[in-house]
């Protein structure tokens, strides 16, 4: 008899949440069989269960892998197809993944710029800083003077 698992070993094996596990059931991605209300999963299960895993971390979408499995379904040990279609997928995952890098470098550099730009401002600002508050002084200075000036007259 082939070994089978419960919802919360594969759950704990896998370190998902029993929820994600009865929503992949949901996708079709899974077929656990039924012991009144407990779900009991096959080897078989499980290695969809790994394989779905997998294939979400290299980017596939769930109807991408459910395809995929159903294409293994159709021979019961996989064929041409199958893999044809595997390698499409890893092929238009590639592409993205390169337009995804050339998209990231176009935003460091222009990121770059942006930073080098302000921070010449930045030292442009400071640089005027002590002629504008000279400046400032001076007409302060004359205003004070003016005023002194013209009430000095006045008394």
């Amino acid at each position: 008899m082939s070994k089978t698992y419960s919802i919360s070993e594969l759950a704990s094996e896998f370190d998902l949440t029993t929820r994600s596990i009865r929503f992949y059931e949901d996708q079709e991605l899974l077929h656990p069989t039924r012991r009144g209300q407990t779900r009991v999963y096959s080897s078989k299960d499980r290695v969809r269960l790994k394989l779905t895993i997998r294939g979400k971390r290299l980017g596939f979408s769930l109807a991408e892998i459910r395809e995929l499995f159903e294409l293994w379904d159709e021979t019961r040990s996989g064929s041409k197809k199958q893999l044809h279609l595997m390698l499409s997928k890893i092929a238009e995952r590639r592409a993205a993944l390169d337009q995804q890098m050339k998209d990231i470098t176009m935003v460091q550099l222009e990121l770059e710029s942006a930073e080098i730009r302000c921070r010449q401002a930045l030292e442009e600002l400071i640089e005027k800083e002590p002629q504008e508050k000279q400046n400032e002084d001076e007409r302060t200075g004359l205003s004070d003077k003016a005023s002194t000036s013209s009430s000095a007259t006045m008394h």
